[in-house]
């Protein structure tokens, strides 16, 4: 199979890449990404000299560089997204280019080459705060910041694009991901890293906002499954069951790495803040066989581990910026 991945230098993406070429001796990717702030070649620098996969530094907006990847394209898999809620406070506009116009010209290109399959990796926070209950895929979007927002309305290009051309389209939203090659900017390396040099360790406003946690290679096995078995037009989505508070997860961490609960501290909270983000993801249980294999206690054990083995990945990236406790209120270089 010939598999066009975007965005595989990121987190998820490049996660998924060793997945599918750890799993499947017969799959050649190619990797298109456009090393913004998110993305790091050394994720994947141990691939490179493989002959089943190839990177390709381009951008979604470049209809030139992107043309001729989709020659004899099998299938696609669509990460490439600006994600971080904070940076989309400040910078909204870069999430409109990216995540809604970007994925209108993968949509274009693929309908022009007859792509067999087309699945594009949403997010669980487009469904917006969840209350008493976990979203289920039927469930209206209520997006609460521009990134969620941009999240929505690609996916509503997806469904269009599957409802006018026909094109063999299928959307996945994932909860909360962890796990190696994660930016520093995002919560659980974050705390870990600012633990490690003892600094504070910042949480938003009380921090009892809850988030569905899921490692991120059982997210990239049901990606493996929607990919083979999923129907085409539907709604995948996936998570674990693995509700937290951001302030256990924070303890959680401190305790692994043995340092006192008193580096946490509370700041101001961001604007539209979600409470709770919570899915059913018993469809894609039922559908595809599908269950997460780690637990979570186990999997950030092995998170931190990998974080506190691989300063040398992280340390160039974790940067004051990176690392404010308040993101939302500077203006990201």
């Amino acid at each position: 199979m010939k598999l066009l991945v975007t965005g595989g230098l990121g987190f998820i993406g490049s996660n998924f890449i060793r997945y599918m070429l750890g799993r499947y001796k017969e799959v050649h990717v190619t990797n298109i990404d456009n090393l913004s702030y998110g993305a790091n070649p050394a994720n994947l620098r141990d691939f490179d000299s493989l002959n089943n996969y190839r990177f390709v530094n381009g951008n979604a907006a470049d209809l030139e560089v992107l043309e001729p990847l989709f020659t004899n394209v099998d299938a696609m898999v669509h990460f490439a997204a600006e994600t971080h809620v904070d940076r989309s406070i400040v910078k909204p506009r870069a999430f409109l280019e990216s995540n809604v116009y970007g994925t209108f010209n993968l949509l274009e290109m693929a309908r022009k080459h007859d792509v067999g399959r087309f699945v594009h990796v949403s997010t669980d926070e487009v469904y917006g705060t969840a209350n008493d209950a976990s979203y289920a895929e039927e469930n209206r979007l209520n997006p609460s910041n521009p990134y969620a927002a941009s999240k929505a309305a690609a996916d509503m290009f997806v469904l269009a694009y599957r409802k006018t051309y026909g094109l063999n389209t299928i959307i996945t939203r994932c909860t909360n991901n962890f796990g190696p090659y994660q930016f520093p900017e995002k919560l659980i390396p974050k705390v870990i890293i600012r633990a490690v040099r003892n600094l504070s360790v910042p949480l938003y406003g009380t921090g009892k906002n809850i988030r569905d946690w899921i490692y991120v290679t059982d997210h990239c096995e049901a990606l493996d499954l929607i990919l083979s078995r999923g129907r085409v037009g539907e709604i995948y989505n996936i998570s674990a069951g693995n509700e937290f508070s951001n302030l256990d997860v924070a303890r959680s961490i401190l305790r692994i790495i043995g340092k006192s609960f008193t580096l946490i501290t509370l700041v101001e909270d961001r604007p539209g803040h979600d409470f709770r983000y919570s899915l059913n993801s018993s469809k894609t249980r039922r559908e595809l066989g599908w269950r997460s294999r780690n637990s979570f206690n186990e999997a950030l054990a092995k998170t931190v581990k990998w974080y506190l083995k691989n300063e040398s990945w992280w340390g160039p990236l974790a940067t004051d910026n990176v690392l404010d406790p308040t993101p939302w209120t500077k203006t990201f270089a």
